[in-house]
């Protein structure tokens, strides 16, 4: 008898795994259905890119086919796959391009980005010092050692990420400690290639390191950020996490 309950409760729950990862499909489907909604309406060249780019990558593969010997009804299907495929990944660039676009320059866009889509093993705290005026400095721990990202007006922003700087040196002894300046003059980082820019940096410390560094920092009495410091803006319509992970999956 005991085995007869236990194959029972077995099925029920391979049954409410199937019914739970069908319904995750279903959601991450419904997001992307949105998401290519908003994008087409705000971008009138992402259908007829998308199309070029299936009819290309379909023609491409057919050619090869046919100089192989593949017969051109056996190779178009798969060039057909291949071209969807690219066609999904043109669509979440554009989709991520528009994102940072309106992002730029909102309070908080460089902890949106760093929380949402920095890829890998990281220690993010947002807002560990600003002012009044909205100007941030976020801390980012990993490998390549501690990263101090500042956002704002230039001239509120150096004198904050110096003072951090001096007091994070007294704690991390001779780590590396980068600091980062967001915007689009010289000398600053855009905030599209904030995120390529921390996964450029050499790999000065290890892992154990890494969670050394967070307990001390963590631990370390510091100004609290000031009352309305922004935590980071989610442009209307650019749930790009979702949007990036659904591409990957399919």
């Amino acid at each position: 008898m005991a085995k007869t309950g236990s194959t029972s409760g077995s099925k029920e729950e391979k049954k409410a795994l199937k019914a739970a990862q069908k319904a995750e499909k279903k959601d991450r489907r419904g997001q992307m259905w949105q998401a290519f909604q908003m994008q087409r309406k705000e971008d009138k060249r992402l259908i007829p890119y998308m199309a070029l780019t299936i009819v290309v990558a379909a023609a491409i593969v057919v050619g090869i086919g046919l100089l192989v010997g593949i017969a051109w009804f056996f190779a178009l299907p798969f060039g057909l796959i291949i071209g969807a495929m690219l066609a999904m990944i043109l669509f979440a660039r554009r989709v991520q391009r528009n994102v940072y676009n309106k992002a730029d320059g909102t309070p908080g866009a460089a902890a949106w980005s760093l929380q949402n889509n920095l890829r890998g093993k990281w220690r993010i705290t947002p807002a560990i010092a600003g002012t009044t005026h909205l100007d941030a400095v976020h801390r980012v721990i990993g490998r390549p050692g501690v990263i101090l990202v500042g956002e704002g007006a230039p001239h509120r922003v150096k004198p904050l990420l110096a003072q951090e700087k001096k007091r994070i040196a007294r704690v991390v002894g001779d780590t590396p400690i980068y600091d980062v300046i967001i915007g689009n003059d010289e000398g600053e980082t855009p905030l599209r290639k904030l995120n390529p820019f921390l996964m450029k940096l050499p790999r000065n410390i290890s892992p154990a390191a890494v969670e050394e560094l967070d307990t001390r920092l963590t631990a370390l009495k510091g100004r609290s950020p000031q009352a309305g410091m922004p935590k980071g803006p989610m442009p209307a319509g650019a749930k790009m996490r979702n949007v990036q992970r659904s591409v990957r999956r399919r």
